[in-house]
């Protein structure tokens, strides 16, 4: 039996999936794993029973990752799931940033009372709100993963001129690039060529501050910037100066800060990117697999602290072994198998920066090894399967 404490509410048609061996709940003290949604996580003490962490999202800034990663504490996200919920809303910014709507609906609703002048009056004050249309235009997209490719995908589709930026491009992520986008060389290349330039990247620290006075300074007069990933990635006071002065025509994010709050050609939104019922299902139903699939069979899917690892089972008991990275851990760990009279089925074994994950199985007497591998210098943590 397992226990699952829930931090914040996650929809049942993910938690439903994990079956009649779990335990959901708000509140325990033994969790084996945590599913949470916007709950910060780095005033919480884990607990020593505490395995694994899913994100019912893709970033995880609310969760200590380095610190669970030495706690060997798996934490999970959920990439793609909530993708074409934020395309949408993308979408939607760069129709806002084009064309002055919102402006445009709220002085309407100042003409209430006007009777039969209705519609003069409009005829004659709707040129303020005049705006160029997206056909034709270049849309720069930095950072191609799952969302940065829908929203590519679908500026090519609205007639737009797309280039592409991202150094760590999969395989997979550019065979569903329409063959109709700019891979460009460098953001350098984005920066100059696009009317429209929208920011699709993980916020770190070499990341933070990405669109600021010097990166502004490289694009076109007037460009128009979305920021629907993280409000880090953009300097606020550069981008203010750079909007007040013109070089900036709007700015359209889903992640305000005060002070850019109610300043002239700004949109903001309160974090709506992932706010519609299927996207919460389907981050839900993604992280509640990663975690069923963890617990059970050891391998890891969407990890952000770990290296990925999947591996069919074979033998009769599986050793899921988290290590530091450094060398000689492997031959190690299997040594110590193989001093308790182990052998060893199937095995393997990835390495993600400090931090390696082995799974091995194994066939024969193994009641000594679990003790014997923990008591390894560089060993984290262990589990036995089966």
């Amino acid at each position: 039996m397992f226990n699952i404490l829930t931090l914040n509410k996650i929809a049942a048609v993910g938690t439903d999936r994990l079956g009649e061996n779990y335990t959901i709940t708000d509140n325990t003290d033994t969790p084996d794993a945590v599913i949470v949604r916007s709950a910060s996580m780095h005033e919480m003490e884990m607990p020593a029973s505490l395995l694994a962490i899913a994100r019912a999202g893709a970033g995880t800034n609310n969760i200590p990752s380095d610190k669970c990663a030495e706690d060997g504490i798996v934490v999970f996200n959920t990439p793609g799931a909530n993708a074409n919920a934020v395309k949408e809303l993308v979408l939607a910014g760069l129709f806002m940033a084009s064309r002055d709507i919102i402006g445009g609906i709220e002085w309407e609703k100042t003409l209430k009372g006007s009777g039969d002048a209705l519609g003069k009056t409009v005829e004659k004050g709707k040129s303020q709100f005049v705006g160029p249309e997206l056909k034709g235009k270049t849309l720069g997209v930095v950072g191609l993963g799952a969302i940065g490719i829908l929203v590519a995908n679908a500026a090519v589709a609205l007639g737009m001129k797309v280039y592409g930026f991202d150094p760590y491009l999969s395989v997979d992520a550019a065979w569903k690039l329409s063959r109709n986008i700019v891979h460009a060389a460098s953001l350098e290349d984005v920066y100059k060529n696009s009317d429209y330039l929208t920011v699709h990247v993980p916020l770190n620290a070499s990341t933070k501050g990405t669109i600021n006075k010097d990166t502004i300074a490289t694009m076109k007069d007037g460009v128009r910037i979305l920021n629907f990933s993280r409000d880090g990635l953009v300097n606020s006071a550069d981008l203010l100066e750079a909007l007040k002065s013109g070089k900036v025509a709007k700015y359209v994010t889903d992640f305000a800060t005060d002070d850019i709050l109610c300043e002239e050609n700004v949109i903001a939104m309160p974090h709506l990117g992932a706010s519609t019922p299927e996207s919460e299902d389907n981050c839900a139903i993604m992280a509640a697999d990663q975690i069923k699939d963890y617990l059970e069979n050891g391998n890891i899917v969407n990890s952000v602290n770990y290296p990925n690892l999947s591996m069919a089972k074979s033998g009769d008991k599986r050793f899921c072994v988290l290590h530091r990275n450094k060398p000689s851990v492997i031959a190690t760990i299997t040594g110590a198998l193989a001093a308790e009279g182990a052998n060893v089925e199937n095995m393997e074994s990835k390495s993600r920066g400090d931090y390696g994950y082995m799974v091995i199985d194994t066939v024969g007497d193994t009641k000594n090894a679990l003790s014997a591998i923990e008591a390894l210098e560089d060993v984290i943590k262990v589990r036995v399967i089966g």
